[in-house]
């Protein structure tokens, strides 16, 4: 009887045991609560990462692109991107910001570069010489310091005000060039000059995130060996006389090597 009894007590134990193993071993996944919209210009879109999707038109949101990486790596309740190339803060607050709403708790958001005027920057740079880059990136340094802490502030303000309950992060731009490399097309001044006003333009879209009480996710690191006259792969189109639309933005492997881990890690 005795042995019955425990025979009796350690099957018990044993289904008990099962039981409990089932119910903690592989916890149901939470559902995806986020609501996220993606804002933004070029680099947001995924230009330069192909794929394009069609409803997008000339603001070119590619299937690759960091937003849509979250979204299909990390699967929200919701969402969608608006971002388009050539966006500047301007046009993002007028065309942009109505996708935002109070039930939206995640948002993304990259502008500034045109702003000050990357693309005509680099085709300065290109076409005309040295001397004439480093005006041009001198020229674009002053209006970014005069100009584009208020442009920003009014974004982030906008964001605040019509999705007051969600969490902003700001992504900034890679540098383009690894320096002390051998590189053939602009002269080793020219691209020192362009990376000192990418810097710069990083440290005053970061400084303008956090006073805003948003996160800033800094790119610039994940970049390195991966930029133009480096000697990985390369993240980064270089000057394309066929597409010049995608010159200077990130691949595919840009987006998802660069951008995404990223992003991923800061918005959670």
């Amino acid at each position: 009887m005795r042995r019955t009894r425990l025979a009796t007590l350690a099957t018990s134990m044993v289904v008990a045991l099962a039981t409990t193993l089932s119910l903690t071993a592989a916890p149901a996944q939470a559902a995806p609560s986020d609501h996220y919209v993606a804002l933004g210009d070029s680099y947001a879109s995924g230009v330069g990462a192909g794929s394009y999707t069609s409803e997008s038109g000339s603001c070119q949101r590619s299937t690759a692109a960091y937003p849509a990486l979250y979204a299909t790596r990390v699967g929200p309740a919701s969402y969608r991107s608006v971002a388009c190339s050539g966006a500047t803060t301007t046009s993002v607050v007028n065309t942009q910001l109505s996708a935002l709403a109070s039930r939206t708790t995640l948002v993304s958001v990259t502008v500034g570069g045109n702003d000050v005027g990357f693309g005509t920057i680099m085709s300065t740079c290109v076409l005309q010489g040295t001397t004439e880059c480093v005006a041009a990136v001198d020229a674009a340094q002053a209006k970014a310091r005069a100009d584009l802490p208020r442009l920003l502030r009014a974004v982030y303000d906008g964001i605040r005000s019509r999705a007051p309950s969600a969490r902003v992060v700001v992504t900034g731009y890679p540098v383009f060039y690894q320096l002390g490399t051998i590189c053939a097309g602009l002269s080793a001044t020219s691209r020192t000059k362009i990376n000192e006003g990418i810097n710069l333009v990083n440290d005053i879209i970061r400084t303008a995130a956090l006073a805003a009480g948003f996160a800033f996710a800094d790119v610039r690191s994940q970049f390195v060996g991966h930029q133009l006259c480096s000697y990985g792969e390369k993240w980064l189109h270089a000057l394309n006389f066929a597409n010049i639309g995608v010159s200077y933005h990130p691949t595919a492997a840009g987006q998802s090597g660069g951008y995404y881990p990223v992003f991923r890690t800061v918005a959670g």
